[in-house]
């Protein structure tokens, strides 16, 4: 077995440092910089960062032997403080790494320096800032120095011990808040030549100090965050304070006291003689000793001291002439031991670098509670082993106790513990903690048969918990074992609510059916992750729990088909129910058609059905005449089935719904027919609604009619002056004659004297209007025929000057081009032409051409033919115009030329094309059409000879 490396080993680093320069009083170092004083004034500076070293005489100038009392650096080996003391007293320098010559600090004269406490926080290389020095004679200087200007800022007197003067052998903090106050100390007996205080700093705080004393070395903790104040009022800093005797330092009974001492992270290094004991802080135990290698002529003298390098981690050792490190290895690697010997469990699991000493350090904390029978604290503990213990060994622990509620505490501890991605065991033990969960409950239910208070928190306590564990466990507890044990102890609340946490809404939802909670089941139902088909089948238990609820829930829920939710709607309908109750059905119906629109007709033809059973035919009737699909585009007006509602209506006897469903089917005779039954009034008013039929108002009138004068029991006279108002209602549609066939044959005509008297004024008026409009029409056929004939007597009048609009020649002088064709009349030399009421005036030819030339390719065409079809029927022989006219053939009768002729002139003459709408729609038409565009081209201006070309420059002015 490989035996393991010491923590603390020691090398020879420099054998003859003093370079002759004396031997070595003094030493301290930082950041791989050693500075050394020597016996005779010499400060030597070894730079092992960079491979040199420099050495400066203080004593020059200096009468008798000087010798260096103290020398200090920073911890960046930057800055160098340094007392001299010689026969003319003592004097204080400082030196720069930089610098080939010390500063001397004359206000420090005849004080020797004992300690120095650096601005660790904001001193860099180029100024110390604020430095403070302690003096043998209890005195507290300031300093600062900037390497930049070769002398110091300032120094500054601080403090004093006066109280009990003391020499200063270490500093820690600024005490300008002592000056005028009562200086608390820690005295501590005996007495020591060599003392020292030491901090250990850690990312430029100090952690913690130790002491070097008379009585022993006294240490503690340091926690600037925590202030204590003591019953003086002052703060305190220190914890867990020690004092180390000296007596455990020995060999023998006799103590030795070290002649010097270091401090690492968890170890005191303390210098006896020529070894080095290493002691562990928190145990106080050595566990190493260290010797060192020297020379033949230092070994009389032995170890002077030693010093440390915070920056680097290093140890350093010094004698007469040489220098020894003292390296470190790992010391925090056997600490959670030391901690656990002592029992800080926290302080062990802490230094703890890996899992294995972790699991040592909760076995021994498991063993000791479950030794001491606290089972709860040791199942925690136990939990939290992987490693030096089986599961299986510990669960057997317990339960050979009959611990159950602990072994329960140990599993879910050890599911907190485990990976997520063992899933196995997550759900083999999750499954074991339900069990054991419904087996306490069984237990404390057997226990507490008397109810006790006691008993019935502890009975919720653990119910709560056990719910708990259910939420969190939900998704990797097997779903059917858990429902099998829940059902096997008999928990249906908790059944209930591990179906709700899995989704399982239709168990849930069963069960409050079952209980009677209908508001709970709806509350389920209305959750946004379950399924709406659940809805439809618990519909019709639903309703009949609870009407109010179910149907609040129906109209709150999206998405719902009412159609689906009929049959539970008319199992409850089936139901008799209180004249004065709300009928839920009707509500959400009348909510589902007028709310949601539905347009679905079994949900229409059921809510009619619901209105027509009720003893108030008024709801009816509203819903009968409500146009539901009135403004679509198509599409009913109404989505019920009329059919049917006719039938459901006659079967319940509610005719007032039959009449009006009989005229939305435009059934207006079996309307009006019905309408007589119940009531007159209705029966006139269905008949008045016929208005595109007047033969059929007519006949639904006279059925009314017959009805009206059928029913009337007055006497007679009395009979025929209620018909004759009756005629009056109808705005003349019937007559007196139209309704005498009702009258008895016996009836007198006496008694419709007046009746038959107005009817033939009536008569009359109407004769005369009609032979007023015949009048009237033959005077205004008489002004056409006098409009005809002056149509052929028109003229205009042309001046010998006209132009032709197109051609811009003059229309009345024109050479053989334009002479008759086309079968025109002719004019002598002249040409066909038109003249339009607005002037224009145009060739027949060049009238036709443009026409032809704008308008579109169709009408072009037609004209086309029309100009050809008249060519060729000019040039037929014509009729001798001396024979006149046969006597069977009218005046008005036209020649097939004449009436080609004509529709040409209304193809091209129906207006004028300069002002009429061909003009108009010739604004959207491009100036130069497709066609055009080779002469378009030919007007494009291009050079004649490129290269003969010259540019012209313009003059700048």
């Amino acid at each position: 077995m490989e035996q393991k490396r010491q923590v603390f080993s020691v090398d020879l680093l420099e054998r003859y440092a003093a370079k002759g320069r004396g031997v070595i009083t003094c030493m301290t170092a930082g950041n791989d910089v050693i500075v050394l004083g020597t016996s005779k004034g010499w400060i030597i500076r070894h730079d092992f960062g960079v491979g040199d070293s420099s050495d400066i005489d203080l004593s020059a100038g200096r009468p008798g032997d000087q010798s260096i009392h103290r020398v200090f650096v920073d911890p960046g080996g930057s800055h160098c403080i340094a007392t001299i003391v010689g026969p003319g007293g003592a004097d204080t320098f400082y030196t720069h790494a930089k610098w080939t010559r010390p500063r001397l600090l004359s206000k420090l004269k005849g004080l020797i320096v004992n300690a120095v406490a650096w601005n660790r926080q904001l001193i860099t290389e180029a100024s110390t800032r604020e430095v403070i020095l302690g003096t043998d004679n209890g005195q507290l200087h300031e300093i600062a120095v900037d390497e930049k200007d070769k002398r110091e800022k300032y120094i500054k007197f601080l403090f004093e011990l006066k109280e009990l003067p003391e020499a200063f052998t270490g500093l820690q903090s600024v005490f300008a808040s002592y000056v005028d106050r009562t200086v608390h100390f820690t005295e501590l007996p005996g007495d020591i030549a060599n003392s020292e205080l030491h901090f250990f700093i850690n990312q430029r705080r100090a952690v913690y100090f130790a002491w070097l004393s008379g009585a022993g070395i006294y240490h503690g903790g340091l926690n600037f965050g925590a202030q204590h104040s003591s019953p003086d009022g002052d703060q305190n800093f220190v914890e867990n304070k020690a004092l180390l005797s000296y007596s455990r330092l020995g060999e023998g009974t006799e103590a030795v006291k070290p002649s010097s001492m270091a401090v690492s992270e968890f170890h005191f290094l303390l210098l006896i003689g020529n070894k080095v004991k290493v002691v562990n802080r928190i145990s106080e135990q050595i566990v190493e000793e260290l010797y060192f290698d020297q020379a033949s002529d230092a070994a009389s003298r032995g170890i002077i001291g030693l010093c440390s390098d915070a920056s680097a981690g290093l140890f350093y050792a010094y004698d007469q002439n040489s220098i020894f490190q003292v390296s470190v290895n790992d010391e925090g690697r056997d600490m959670w031991k030391v901690y656990l010997d002592l029992k800080e469990y926290a302080a062990a699991l802490a230094n703890c670098r890996d899992a294995l000493q972790k699991d040592q350090v909760y076995l021994v904390q498991a063993e000791a509670a479950f030794s001491t029978k606290d089972f709860l604290r040791a199942a925690s503990f136990y939990a939290k082993i992987n490693y030096v213990l089986s599961f299986e060994e510990i669960s057997l622990k317990f339960i050979s106790m009959g611990e159950q509620d602990a072994l329960r505490t140990f599993l879910l501890r050890k599911l907190d513990n485990l990976a997520k991605d063992d899933t196995c065991q997550i759900t083999m033990i999750s499954t074991w903690i339900t069990e054991l969960y419904l087996d306490k409950i069984n237990r404390v239910l057997l226990e507490d048969e008397g109810a006790s208070e006691k008993g019935a928190l502890e009975y919720q306590s653990i119910i709560k918990e056990f719910r708990a564990f259910l939420s969190d466990s939900k998704d990797v507890l097997d779903e059917a074992t858990t429902m099998k044990l829940l059902k096997s102890y008999g928990r249906v609340d908790e059944l209930v609510f591990f179906a709700n946490l899995k989704e399982q809404h239709e168990i849930v939802v069963h069960h409050y059916i079952q209980q009677g909670e209908a508001k709970k089941a709806l509350q389920v139902l209305q959750k946004p992750n379950v399924p709406i088909d659940l809805q439809y089948k618990f519909a019709p238990d639903l309703i009949m729990l609870d009407a109010y609820e179910t149907v609040e829930s129906w109209m709150t829920t999206k998405d719902l088909n009412p159609r689906k939710l009929i049959p539970a709607m008319m199992r409850y309908s089936s139901e008799p129910h209180a004249k004065n109750e709300t009928h839920e059905v009707i509500k959400y119906l009348e909510y589902s058609v007028h709310r949601l629109q539905n347009e679905d007709p079994g949900v229409h033809n059921l809510l009619l059905s619901l209105y027509a059973k009720q003893e108030d035919e008024s709801s009816l009737l509203r819903f009968l005449q409500c146009k539901f699909g009135k403004g679509r585009s198509s599409g009913p007006e109404f989505f019920y089935d009329p059919k049917y509602a006719l039938r459901l209506c006659l079967k319940e006897k509610r005719m007032r719904a039959c009449v009006h469903i009989y005229s939305m089917m435009s059934m207006h005779e079996e309307a009006v027919a019905l309408a007589l039954q119940v009531d007159p009034e209705l029966a006139m008013a269905e008949a008045d609604k016929v208005e595109d039929d007047e033969e059929l108002r007519k006949k639904l009138w006279l059925m009314v009619a017959k009805h009206v004068i059928e029913q009337e029991k007055g006497t007679k006279r009395e009979n025929i002056r209620k018909a004759i108002a009756f005629l009056k209602e109808t705005d003349g549609l019937l007559k007196i004659e139209d309704i005498l066939p009702f009258f008895p044959d016996f009836a007198l005509i006496d008694d419709f004297k007046e009746a038959i008297c107005s009817s033939l004024e009536d008569y009359n008026e109407q004769i005369e209007n009609l032979k007023q409009e015949m009048n009237d029409a033959t005077h205004g056929a008489d002004n056409i025929r006098n409009d005809i004939s002056a149509l052929a007597q028109r003229y205009a009048v042309i001046d010998r000057d006209e132009e032709c609009g197109v051609c811009r020649k003059k229309i009345l002088n024109v050479g053989r081009d334009y002479q008759m064709s086309w079968g025109y009349t002719s004019a002598g030399s002249m040409a066909p032409f038109y003249v339009f009421p607005c002037g224009h005036a145009f060739h027949a030819q060049c009238l036709i051409t443009h026409v032809t030339g704008c308008t579109s390719q169709m009408q072009a065409e037609y004209i086309l033919d029309l100009q050809k079809r008249l060519t060729l029927l000019s040039n037929e022989p014509r009729k001798d115009s001396s024979g006149g006219l046969s006597e069977e053939e009218p005046l008005t009768s036209m020649t097939p030329l004449e009436k080609i002729r004509s529709q040409l002139d209304d193809a091209i003459a129906s207006e004028c094309p300069f002002c009429g709408d061909l003009m108009i729609r010739e604004i959207s038409l491009p100036f130069i059409l497709p066609e055009e565009a080779d002469v378009a081209a030919s007007w494009e201006i291009k050079p004649h000879n490129p290269g003969m070309q010259k540019s012209l420059s313009l003059p700048a002015y």
